[in-house]
């Protein structure tokens, strides 16, 4: 079970580096504004978070809800660790509200990710 938690997490930060470097690029090199890209970048971190969950779910093949939810609350304690040293700050609300919607997407993740992996192929 710790294995596919740290699978899914690894995914969820190699996944978050590749998109942060794209959009990094594409801040830097074309005239799009960070405002502009807002609503991309949220649906890109959701997506991340569904592949980290279904990542974990498929390896642990069983309990899909509990390896997404667990690899959605390990990346926030993560998250909230960084936030917190090195930043020196608490999350806000609205962070809380956005890394609650983070674990949620990771246990559908999960779910779907054990169901796919484990389910008949009978077909």
């Amino acid at each position: 079970m710790g294995t596919a938690i740290l699978y899914g997490v690894s995914s969820i930060f190699i996944l978050f580096i590749i998109s942060s470097f794209v959009f990094a690029t594409l801040l830097r090199f074309t005239s799009i504004t960070e405002s502009s890209l807002t609503y991309i970048i949220m649906a890109g971190s959701f997506i991340t978070m569904f592949i980290g969950g279904f990542i974990s779910g498929g390896k642990g093949k069983k309990q899909g809800w509990v390896l997404g939810g667990s690899t959605g609350l390990v990346y926030m304690v993560i998250v909230m660790s960084y936030q917190y040293l090195g930043n020196d700050s608490l999350f806000s609300l609205r962070e809380w509200i956005y890394q609650g919607c983070f674990v949620v997407t990771a246990m559908m993740g999960g779910v779907l990710g054990v169901n796919l992996s484990s389910g008949s192929r009978n077909a």
